[in-house]
């Protein structure tokens, strides 16, 4: 099943139980998939792929942790609060993140692979990552890893 069907199965489920935790965020990621689509289509596409659908949830994380970090400087716990519930129902579609330890270990060994030795190399690091981790790893520490290990 697509993640896309996933969600809006999910959305259904939320809108019968009346979970007003859930559904206006549901609701926000099949409108967001759903612009997706429109703008896909001028380029000749026809249906929005799973991988374009993670791309989305990880943008709309991303926007949420930085209201989340306004909100605090702020002082506007209710206002935190439901960014974050927003955040931990996005976070149930996308695919779990590798932990602290295995990031570092897959940087070692693409560092390794790739002969790196300085500061220069990480784009070509950055690159193989991407190519073959780019759902399941968190560029933010992988970035933060990479300075450590190549100084």
């Amino acid at each position: 099943m697509s993640l896309r069907k996933q969600i809006e199965d999910k959305l259904n489920k939320a809108l019968k139980a009346k979970d007003k935790n859930t559904y206006p965020t549901l609701r926000l990621i099949v409108s967001g998939i759903k612009d997706a689509e429109i703008a896909g289509r001028s380029k000749g596409q026809k249906e929005i792929k799973d991988s374009d659908v993670i791309s989305l949830l990880k943008k709309m994380i991303k926007q949420r942790n930085e209201s989340c970090e306004v909100y605090k400087k702020a002082g506007r716990n209710e206002l935190l609060e439901n960014e974050k519930k927003e955040i931990d129902v996005i976070n149930t579609f996308l695919p779990q993140q590798l932990s602290e330890e295995e990031t570092k270990k897959i940087c070692e060994e693409t560092i390794k692979a790739v002969g790196a030795s300085s500061m220069k190399d990480m784009g070509k690091i950055m690159g193989v990552l991407k190519s073959k981790h780019a759902d399941n790893l968190d560029f933010s520490k992988v970035s933060s890893i990479l300075k450590g290990l190549l100084n």
